[in-house]
């Protein structure tokens, strides 16, 4: 239970970082705390107290497979999920680059009052 507390806590600093903070690179650190949170919580559903990890050995028959805890599926997920983050990291990186390019600052609020 302590965990699932704990990864509230990381979503909750993600969206503050997103909400509040005026520094692109503050709001990017922010979406990275929340993918991360998003990863956990998935990560999270798919596991049970001492299940077994699903690995085929040539002895198991199908009756030790209802045994198994630890569902494959959301781990397959989250490994997608990680791979789009990383692109849409690297998006975000080379947009907040081009910004400070053109502005010279990281600042929202001086970008708005700079455009042109």
């Amino acid at each position: 239970m302590i965990v699932y507390i704990l990864n509230v806590i990381i979503m909750a600093l993600g969206l503050y970082c997103l909400i509040a903070k005026r520094h692109i690179i503050k709001k990017i650190i922010g979406m990275v705390l929340i993918e991360y949170s998003m990863n956990l919580f998935l990560i999270l559903i798919g596991y049970r107290i001492n299940g077994l990890a699903p690995i085929l050995l040539p002895e198991m028959n199908r009756v030790q497979f209802s045994q198994y805890g630890v569902d494959p599926l959301p781990q397959a997920l989250v490994l997608t999920s990680i791979v789009i983050g990383l692109g849409t990291l690297a998006l975000m990186a080379a947009y907040a680059m081009k910004l400070y390019e053109k502005y010279r600052t990281f600042d929202m609020s001086e970008i708005r009052r700079l455009r042109g």
